[in-house]
């Protein structure tokens, strides 16, 4: 029999004498305890990681990130002495950090869609005929707080016939709204009242324009008297301030008339003379009625210099600038593309261009490719969009498809190049490329805006962060565990009696 002391015996297999003691009385302690014990600490186990999964699972769907991983970053890194590669290191940085906070905020409202159907001719339509209702009532109300806040003013209460239409625009009935509009034209010739019968009674479009030329005539004459009148005072300023609101939207609807009746060159004059008489009024984004039209011609010459005027650093941008941008640059070089030959000897200066101006438009709305592609189906657009989201991605698509079909190559240069632009911007939702990180508010608005039977697209997707993957496999493994030392304890009193010899030997065989 062997009387070595352990000590000895450690001092000759070349390890550690302290950690081996340390060892054999952790293995000891192992011996002695019970299955009750592992079935206690391995259902603990369980529970507290559970605990940590869900907490994880909640905070991500709240914050669009990992709370572990956040705190790790936020904390962690600086007192081990990383740095944070996103902190800005100019006063430049930070304004301009400043400044895109300041535009996501912005770019999270709601916007008048400029390409909006009419209610009567068009959405009615399309219920008779599907059953389905194409407008939300999310979408339906901002309607009526559009119209009550440009067709009417403190001074209604003056003329009887205004009065009425006052109450009509605040009338959530249709047939309500329609019947106050013939009780406003039995009193005088009412703009609004014709304004309300074109958009909402009329059954085609060319009964819609022949009631906006009505509108026209009655609303010419109110924005003269008024026009006379501002510099009276306070009440008269309102007064053609909305007399002028009212003037600009019918012409701007006799356009649109006359864009859906095939009659464009005329549409595209009257957009041209409109804006020309009202260039202050950018908030009903006529250029993009321009800028659809001009397509439809084929000229896009004045196409591009529409776009020079509006694609400009300091102003909003949209899908429809964007998107039409990408396409100008892409008709140089569509037609005889090919992503073999590309492959091979590398992309043109034209290319090149191409190529950078679909990932622009992309980044700035990711979700417009999959209807120009017809990946998904199209629905027709709502009354109101939101920049960068689903719905303007639907508005945007509805009636630029066929622009894009007419560009020779245009579409597969698209369909070749448009995922590119997502692994220059691996996460969207935190830093961005050309614009701002990716609104998270999207969603939640444009569920607001489209019917219940449009899978709204959400894109980027939100990958699920390593913790949460982490924390749920680590509850699953505990959970079994517990789970068969409750079934099973003398087996796996064995098991872990086995593993706790096989670590007390094997890895001290190679340590110093």
């Amino acid at each position: 029999v062997s009387h070595e002391h352990p000590m000895d015996v450690a001092f000759v297999h070349g390890q550690c004498p302290c950690l081996f003691f340390l060892v054999s009385a952790v293995s000891m302690f192992l011996n002695t305890l019970t299955p009750k014990f592992y079935v206690a600490l391995t259902g603990t186990s369980s529970l507290i990681s559970g605990l940590i999964l869900i907490f994880e699972w909640w905070y991500f769907r709240k914050y669009g990130t990992s709370f572990i991983e956040q705190v790790s970053v936020s904390h962690l890194r600086p007192l081990l002495g990383g740095v944070d590669s996103s902190s800005p290191t100019n006063p430049n940085t930070s304004n301009g950090e400043a400044d895109s906070n300041r535009q996501s905020v912005s770019e999270c409202k709601v916007w008048r869609n400029p390409l909006n159907l009419f209610r009567g001719a068009e959405y009615n339509r399309y219920t008779w005929v599907t059953g389905r209702e194409p407008l939300t009532y999310y979408d339906m109300n901002l309607s009526a707080q559009d119209h009550q806040t440009f067709f009417t003013c403190d001074s209604d209460h003056l003329r009887p016939a205004d009065a009425i239409m006052q109450k009509a625009w605040r009338e959530r009935n249709p047939q309500a709204r329609i019947s106050a509009a013939h009780e406003a034209l039995e009193l005088e010739d009412c703009a609004t009242a014709y304004i309300l019968l074109a958009e909402e009674e009329a059954t085609t479009i060319m009964e819609a324009e022949r009631l906006f030329k009505q509108a026209l005539k009655a609303g010419e004459g109110c924005y003269r008297r008024s026009q006379q009148l501002q510099h009276h005072g306070t009440q008269y300023e309102a007064q053609h301030r909305r007399d002028t609101n009212v003037l600009v939207y019918i012409k701007r609807r006799l356009a649109m008339c006359s864009r859906k009746l095939g009659r464009t060159r005329e549409a595209v004059k009257m957009m041209r003379d409109l804006m020309k008489e009202f260039p202050l009024l950018s908030m009903f984004n006529i250029h993009e009625n321009l800028l659809e039209s001009l397509l439809e011609l084929q000229n896009y010459a004045d196409v591009q210099a529409v776009l020079a005027k509006y694609d400009d650093i300091s102003l909003p941008k949209s899908a429809t600038i964007c998107y039409t941008a990408a396409l100008l640059k892409a008709r140089a070089v569509s037609d005889k593309f090919s992503p073999e030959a590309a492959s091979r000897r590398g992309l043109s200066t034209a290319e090149m261009n191409a190529v950078e101006a679909i990932h622009r438009a992309v980044e700035f709305n990711p979700h417009v490719p999959k209807y120009l592609l017809e990946m998904k189906s199209l629905i027709l657009p709502p009354e109101h969009i939101l920049k960068r989201g689903d719905s303007e991605a639907i508005a945007y698509a509805f009636f630029h498809l066929q622009h894009w079909k007419r560009v020779e190559g245009a579409l597969n240069l698209l369909h070749c190049t448009w995922e590119g632009t997502f692994r220059m911007i691996p996460y969207p939702l935190e830093k961005g490329h050309l614009f701002y990180p990716y609104p998270i508010c999207t969603e939640t608005a444009d569920r607001e805006l489209l019917p219940m039977f449009h899978e709204v697209s959400v894109y980027p997707k939100k990958e699920l962060p390593f913790f949460i993957l982490f924390t749920a496999g680590l509850c699953s493994f505990t959970a079994m565990l517990a789970l068969l030392t409750h079934q099973f304890p003398e087996l796996m009193g064995v098991f872990a009696k086995a593993v706790s010899t096989f670590i007390r030997n094997s890895p001290l065989e190679f340590l110093v």
